[in-house]
């Protein structure tokens, strides 16, 4: 039988074109607001990683940058998780969500977590949450949405179980 071969794939080697860019590179105007809405479970997906890639490259954008996390969102801005001791990276990328959230908020960014769902979902003090992480009264979940949506602000909700 006949066989096709090629030589593999060198490291450095590129395996799409990756330019040209076809979009102009969007900066925030002065006052221009956007929120990501998280409702999902961390390590189930990757969506969660993309939501905070997504917040960063905004408040880099020069946006004024608000991240909603509620349901299961909140486990993401969890201060209590590590293994074999709080802080300790149990596998590869086991304290990414912790990493990422941090970047947001001291590049400008605001991070939100719902205290219902931190309470009475998963058993969650406002203590066990990354500092500078706010939390918010489950009324608030709503108000924050449509403040926003008041504002003209690019919003992105993301809702996955």
């Amino acid at each position: 039988m006949p066989m096709v071969s090629i030589p593999p794939i060198a490291p450095g080697e590129e395996i799409v074109n990756h330019g040209p860019k076809i979009y102009e590179d969007i900066k925030a105007r002065p006052g221009d607001k956007a929120l990501i809405t998280m409702h999902t479970v961390p390590f189930e997906g990757s969506v969660g990683l993309i939501n905070m890639l997504t917040a960063t490259r905004l408040v880099r954008k020069g946006y004024d940058l608000t991240l909603l996390l509620y349901g299961p969102g909140v486990l993401m801005a969890s201060n209590t998780r590590g293994f074999p001791k709080v802080g300790d990276e149990g596998f590869a990328g086991n304290l990414g969500y912790n990493k990422q959230l941090s970047v947001i908020m001291n590049e400008g960014g605001k991070v939100l977590a719902c205290r219902f769902a931190m309470a009475a979902l998963y058993g969650m003090r406002e203590s066990d949450l990354l500092p500078g992480v706010q939390g918010i009264h489950p009324l608030d979940v709503l108000d924050c949405i449509l403040t926003h949506q008041r504002a003209g602000a690019l919003i992105l909700a993301t809702w996955t179980v």
